[in-house]
């Protein structure tokens, strides 16, 4: 465990390509409905980190076939129907929000089973109960060991119905994406309202578009602001192959990358147009002033003029605003993140801890329940970088790498490390070779 890390600066332009890892939010929907299948199904360029891996361990406690290969990229999935070997067990999900909702609408979907719930103390904290309500108005029975709705719980199974068909979904996506994964065993003809409508909206997208790869030919699915209606055969049952996306929100920290360094860095795989909706960072990105370059390889951003500040909406891509939040002292005028409610639930509170560590570091900042207003004060960051500043990452793994970036530029234009990033290994939830990525497109930089 590395107690704190020393970012190095740029003292050259980037000029780098780079390829992330595979996408979280794909790899862990991708585990899932490979067990809804009948047949071997082979996942490629699959995220191995703490929270895939996770669901890779729970499948393993539940009797599921799992095979590794190509360094571990390459995951082979024997899929059984939705139908689950083990029929009891002890799951710990840690502080994976995709592994907690997802699974436990899978294992809610199982016949005569009865299986032991928990979490890390942060996954304790978050929001659950939104989902248990709605399995146990569908058939599933919880018992709370602490606060009702929350980790750990036991969670006794017998199926589920399609009785109650209202779910809220205001505080997480995941809640839907839960429960539509397992819908075709539940119904062919499903039907799932939230009336008080959802979060992240992309990612409900996703998780219909990858719900097709992986059924037969007969679905189809409508979405709009407060129904989803699903018609489905259900899911295949032959072998065949599905290659997940490079992760689109990890590319967002290299994107960012020249507003820091200045020059060009160039992302392999990843595209405007994508099943994660996080690739329309690149839009607000364009908006500062960074040049996007389309290639066909991926996409290249560049920095040329001085960056600026606006107003932007990041709901539907909330994973992103601390990409652009933490390098806020570098913007010439005040910038403006609207959209974020809902990541006070997160791995931290993370609109009131970013609001925290940009104060440390000199910046003004206005918050309310969904907004920061950030005022930048490069000089004042200048002053407290003598003297060294340090970034608490709360163990959120999306602090460390945003606040890495900003290490990245020459504040002290000597070369002269001014940053240090608190816990860097918290990095592993998603990414966890990032700072050694981020080392070799510096010294790459900089021959």
């Amino acid at each position: 465990m590395i107690p704190s890390l020393d970012i190095a600066p740029f003292v050259s332009k980037c000029d780098a390509s780079v390829r992330v890892p595979g996408s979280k939010s794909i790899s862990n929907r991708a585990l899932i409905l490979a067990s809804l299948c009948k047949g071997k199904v082979t996942l490629r360029g699959m995220l191995r980190s703490d929270d895939v891996d996770l669901m890779i361990e729970a499948f393993g406690q539940l009797g599921v076939a799992v095979e590794t290969a190509d360094e571990a990229t390459t995951v082979v999935i024997e899929g059984c129907g939705g139908q689950l070997p083990s029929k009891s067990g002890k799951i710990f999900v840690g502080n994976a929000g995709t592994v907690a909702r997802f699974l436990t609408a899978l294992l809610a979907a199982q016949k005569d089973a009865a299986y032991e719930m928990d979490g890390s103390p942060a996954m304790r904290e978050r929001p659950m109960s939104e989902l248990l309500c709605f399995l146990e108005q569908n058939g599933a029975e919880c018992i709370f060991q602490n606060e009702p709705g929350c980790f750990p719980f036991q969670l006794s199974a017998n199926g589920l119905s399609d009785d109650h068909q209202d779910v809220d979904a205001t505080k997480s996506s995941q809640v839907l994406s839960a429960i539509l994964m397992v819908s075709p065993a539940i119904s062919r003809n499903y039907c799932l309202s939230f009336g008080g409508g959802t979060v992240s909206v992309p990612f409900v997208d996703m998780t219909l578009s990858m719900m097709r790869a992986f059924s037969t030919d007969d679905f189809c699915s409508s979405f709009t602001s407060s129904r989803i209606e699903i018609q489905s055969d259900g899911y295949r049952d032959d072998d065949f192959e599905f290659v997940v996306e490079p992760d689109a929100t990890a590319a967002s920290y290299f994107l960012t990358l020249p507003i820091v360094t200045g020059g060009r860095c160039a992302l392999e795989g990843i595209h405007e147009e994508m099943l994660q909706g996080d690739s329309a960072y690149v839009e607000v990105l364009r908006e500062i002033g960074v040049e996007i370059k389309t290639t066909d390889e991926g996409i290249e951003t560049a920095m040329s003029v001085e960056p600026q500040g606006g107003t932007f909406d990041f709901n539907d891509i909330s994973d992103t605003f601390l990409s652009l939040a933490a390098i806020s002292p570098l913007l010439s005028s005040p910038l403006t993140i609207n959209g974020i409610a809902h990541t006070r639930k997160q791995e931290t509170d993370r609109v009131s801890a970013m609001a925290s560590e940009l104060r440390k570091i000199g910046q003004d900042v206005e918050e309310s329940e969904d907004q920061l207003h950030i005022t930048p004060n490069l000089n004042k960051l200048k002053n407290l970088a003598v003297d060294g500043v340090e970034i608490d990452t709360y163990k959120d793994h999306r602090f460390a790498m945003s606040f890495g970036i900003l290490g990245c530029h020459d504040l002290l234009g000597n070369g002269a490390t001014w940053l240090k990033i608190k816990d860097p290994n918290c990095c592993a939830k998603t990414f966890p070779e990032f700072f050694e990525e981020l080392e070799s497109v510096r010294r790459i930089s900089h021959k």
